[in-house]
């Protein structure tokens, strides 16, 4: 029922910024809460932050809190991270996610996210 595509992603060095976009359709963007997850090869999808329906509310995964932005514009049904500061460690396929059960409660369970985009590659040289 939700549709997502990322876009964004690129091969920067570390320092630099990029600011990643995940366009949502399907249903209102307004009843339910989108993620932000990663994955490298061999590793499973780890969590990088989340966002309520209205912006209200946000969490961050502690390795990219206070560098890694998130946020949302439900008129232009798109969900934005902007990553600063980036460092090699973070070099990984970014995806999308929607929990489309919750439109207030925030969860880290890649578990919970019903949709999920086909992804995204950002990579950071060192």
């Amino acid at each position: 029922q939700v549709q997502l595509v990322e876009s964004g992603g690129g091969l920067v060095q570390a320092g630099d910024s990029l600011r990643l976009s995940c366009a949502a359709s399907g249903r209102p963007a307004t009843t339910y809460v989108l993620a932000w997850f990663r994955q490298t090869p061999g590793k499973e999808r780890e969590f990088v932050a989340t966002i309520t329906w209205n912006g209200g509310r946000t969490d961050y995964a502690d390795s990219v809190k206070g560098r890694f932005t998130i946020s949302r514009d439900n008129a232009k049904n798109r969900l934005y991270l902007q990553m600063n500061s980036l460092k090699p460690e973070d070099t990984a396929v970014y995806y999308c996610a929607a929990d489309i059960n919750h439109s207030v409660i925030l969860t880290r369970s890649r578990e919970e996210y019903d949709y999920w985009g086909q992804g995204t590659q950002v990579t950071v040289s060192s």
